[in-house]
């Protein structure tokens, strides 16, 4: 059982996150350090002291207990009965209709008054994603014919000097070639690979291949054949060789066709082994998120830039859950961390987009994390000369978190332009998303030594995050800190770093959803990067 304690300075990092995050102020760019985030978001010693009492008036000893993230998260084995007394609930085992997945858990539960203000969160409880019910935004495309090589494409696209020179072959098959060139990275050299890392968290039993980044190599990135990643298990994750995975691939394969030579990193995320329906243990207590979470925070270094294509709808995480979950990102930001999640593949809404409060009303459901303010969410493009949003691109607004200020400007011009067009539909004051976006169809991926097509916001994120890397590398190559949390940067000054998309749209829940326009949109949000202008207005 993990108990989420209340963090008596959190404020305290939100102000200091804002600080180090924005270009205008005195502090940008003075991340801090594990010790220093940890002092902020230790709870206060009677928090500690109340719900240590409380474990040990059902009979546990405070001292086994496992203490992460300065003593903020708590995780001790309890049975379930015990677990049912504790929390003045009963648990039961629950299974996924569509995954076939057991978890065992309950759909309330209650504590003490006493904990009301030192608990935010005790999990597993009401939240029912799984590590195989967690959406990766990927998936294959058939019916794009793949290619074995970009050998007659890639020395077109060698100094492209401007957009109008990408070949009309990259509006159908995407390889880090045709990125490079349409988002300005061909000729920028990285050498700060002794400082600069790019990590990948990875979940669902996905594994990167080796033997497939190397013919990936082969066919798309010549210069890149020999490179290669390292590979950090979390939480028992796997690493088989044999079993190359869709997702996986395409997010490797990606940002080290564009980031490299830029060490790379493959967190391999793993959960609990299966259920087995007649054991006395409830084995399934799987929370992704948390696990990579707290493994990273703990670290004393960590990559400058991350990039994630999981998520989830957002109502079905628990608001508790969610808000511990995206503090924790905030967390990773202040320590000068830039992360970036996929926008997710429904457009505003999948399936019948009703509100699962029982009132059965129909709404326009965003994603989470996408819908935390402290990631950079990507939405996703197709077509070349130019650019237009793919119909799949997820948007929207949050309706568990306010937007943030630095997003004020640009997402009232945008409501101010929309009217009443699909009012009530969606919160207009919530975190809107995605903050920017990149191709996300057509791309080239080595999957057990064959080339196929993948499309999917998947695609979208691992390529501006190798942007980004590209970015960072620049800045630490100069002795200057890392981006860190790039959306107060990208919202001011670096605003017109990017392609502004003004067409396409994202339709959902019976409705067209939004439409791309100028200036930023719940579809493509700042548009897509063009390292050369972020690198002369942000590096």
């Amino acid at each position: 059982m993990r108990i989420g304690l209340k963090q008596d300075r959190f404020d305290d990092l939100v102000t200091a996150l804002y600080e180090v995050s924005d270009p205008f102020h005195a502090k940008y760019g003075q991340h801090l350090s594990k010790e220093e985030v940890e002092a902020l978001v230790a709870p206060h010693p009677h928090t500690v002291d109340v719900v240590d009492s409380w474990l040990s008036a059902h009979g546990l000893e405070p001292s086994s207990a496992q203490r992460e993230n300065a003593g903020s998260w708590i995780s001790i084995t309890v049975s379930v009965e015990q677990a049912s007394r504790m929390l003045n609930t009963t648990y039961n085992v629950y299974r996924h209709a569509q995954a076939d997945d057991y978890v065992v858990r309950t759909m309330s539960y209650s504590l003490p008054t006493v904990l009301h203000e030192h608990v935010g969160v005790v999990a597993p409880t009401t939240y029912f994603g799984t590590m195989r019910s967690m959406k990766a935004t990927s998936f294959l495309q058939p019916d794009i014919t793949p290619i074995d090589s970009d050998v007659d494409v890639a020395p077109k696209l060698i100094n492209p000097g401007s957009l109008a020179t990408v070949p009309s072959s990259c509006s159908t098959t995407i390889t880090p070639a045709c990125l490079r060139a349409l988002y300005n990275t061909s000729t920028y050299v990285p050498t700060a690979t002794d400082k600069n890392t790019l990590g990948v968290a990875g979940y669902l039993d996905e594994f990167a291949n080796r033997a497939d980044l190397q013919t990936f190599f082969q066919r798309f990135r010549t210069d890149a054949v020999g490179g290669t990643f390292t590979t950090v298990q979390v939480n028992g994750g796997g690493d088989d060789q044999n079993d190359p995975g869709v997702e996986a691939n395409l997010d490797i394969q990606y940002t080290e066709g564009i980031s490299f030579p830029t060490p790379n990193v493959y967190f391999s995320t793993g959960g609990s082994p299966p259920f087995i329906p007649d054991s006395n243990t409830p084995t399934n207590t799987n929370e992704p998120y948390l696990d990579w979470l707290n493994f990273v925070l703990n670290q004393t270094s960590v990559p400058q830039t991350f990039t994630t294509s999981y998520g989830d709808d957002e109502q079905t995480v628990p608001f508790d859950y969610a808000t511990q979950v995206c503090n924790l990102f905030a967390q990773l930001g202040v320590r000068g961390a830039s992360i970036m999640f996929s926008s997710g593949d429904d457009g505003v809404g999948g399936g019948n987009c009703q509100n699962n409060d029982g009132t059965r009303t129909v709404r326009f459901q965003p994603n989470f994390p996408a819908s935390c303010p402290f990631v950079t969410t990507v939405g996703g493009t197709i077509r070349v000369n130019p650019e237009v949003a793919v119909s799949f691109s997820g948007g929207g607004f949050s309706n568990y978190f306010a937007r943030p200020s630095f997003q004020d400007t640009a997402v009232t011009t945008f409501l101010n332009t929309l009217g009443s067009t699909n009012a009530g539909l969606f919160n207009t004051t919530g975190r809107a998303y995605p903050d920017v976006a990149a191709q996300g169809q057509g791309f080239q991926v080595v999957i057990g030594g064959r080339v196929a097509s993948v499309g999917g916001t998947s695609a979208s994120s691992p390529t501006f995050a190798g942007v980004i890397a590209l970015l960072n590398d620049f800045r630490l190559s100069q002795g200057k800190a890392s981006l860190g949390f790039l959306n107060p940067i990208i919202y001011s000054t670096g605003i017109n770093g990017f392609n502004d998309i003004t067409s396409g749209s994202n339709p959902g829940c019976g409705t067209n959803g939004f439409t791309a326009r100028a200036g930023w949109d719940p579809v493509t949000g700042l548009g897509t990067p063009d390292f050369g202008k972020l690198q002369a207005l942000i590096g």
